[in-house]
């Protein structure tokens, strides 16, 4: 069954390229915020960062997230938990196709050398709940 306010105006508009904000919980409550690139899969929404990063540290702590993504005239958020991939091979396939959804398959080649020196993590995170407005 499909998650409820995932339609199919919703999936289409996530599926463009465009960034997210990510907020995590830090360790005094406070929100941590982060532009982040994702990708939708389904009903679960792929990102990746760098081990240590405090994104990641709080997602280590809290798996809560929520991540909002707008244009001019709508916006989406959607809330779910976190789990965190330490598979080292994956995270950078991960990561690479990130890159080129983001930055293209020639500017992705060229960041690879840099990014297979990082420990890379993918984030997946299982929606729990999805807000939209100007989707009607």
């Amino acid at each position: 069954m499909a998650l409820t306010g995932l339609t199919a105006a919703v999936r289409a508009f996530l599926e463009e390229r465009r960034y997210a904000v990510l907020a995590t919980i830090n360790d005094s409550g406070m929100p941590q915020l982060t532009a982040i690139w994702y990708e939708l899969q389904g009903d679960v929404v792929l990102m990746n960062t760098a081990a240590g990063r405090l994104k990641h540290r709080n997602l280590q702590r809290d798996p809560r997230l929520t991540i909002c993504i707008v244009d001019e005239e709508r916006y989406v958020t959607l809330y779910g938990l976190a789990a965190l991939l330490d598979d080292p091979v994956q995270a950078q396939e991960d990561d690479y196709r990130l890159a080129i959804r983001y930055d293209g398959p020639e500017r992705a080649k060229e960041r690879a050398p840099e990014i297979a020196r990082q420990h890379r993590v993918t984030i997946r995170m299982a929606l729990t709940h999805v807000h939209a407005r100007g989707f009607d």
